[in-house]
């Protein structure tokens, strides 16, 4: 069996959960006008933007390379999390499962936590861990942190966490 692992932060959010789990529940076509520097397009093949089981391709960019991930969507309302489960693309033929699941949890009356949880398998133990990966989830999360927190801030967190990382 090939090296597995679990990669899990937290990003800190103004604003209410629902308002930020509906972004990433519903409003992916979004995207590419907000952060357009990493994600270039997202596509729809089945399903509908905001239906459990639907299936996307998004084009990005990932350390200057630009890149596509096809992934189906699953959504729990309840918990207010949505996952996505690696399909094809460039990130899978390096890993044999590549899962990320945002999870929006509440901390306060205006605000709450984006629990970002990455798991993966390698295909072979030749590969390297997809920590660029992770990094790429984070900086997705531009559209939001900009607009809700000073950039120093946020930019402490990313340095913290990448530092992180490397330990």
């Amino acid at each position: 069996m090939a090296t597995s692992g679990t990669y899990v932060t937290e990003v800190p959010l103004k604003g209410t959960v629902d308002k930020h789990y509906q972004r990433w529940r519903s409003e992916n076509h979004a995207f590419p006008e907000a952060i357009g520097h990493h994600i270039q397009n997202v596509t729809i093949h089945d399903g509908e933007w905001d239906s459990h089981g639907a299936i996307k391709t998004w084009n990005y960019t990932c350390d200057g390379k630009p890149e596509v991930f096809k992934e189906r969507r699953e959504i729990d309302d309840e918990k207010k999390t949505v996952t996505f489960r690696g399909l094809e693309g460039h990130v899978m033929e390096q890993l044999k499962v590549y899962d990320v699941i945002l999870e929006f949890i509440p901390k306060s009356e205006d605000g709450c936590v984006c629990k970002i949880t990455m798991i993966w398998e390698k295909r072979n133990d030749e590969l390297p861990e997809p920590i660029n990966y992770m990094k790429f989830d984070m900086l997705c999360f531009d559209m939001f942190l900009y607009q809700y927190i000073p950039v120093f801030i946020y930019q402490t967190f990313v340095a913290n966490f990448l530092k992180a990382m490397r330990s």
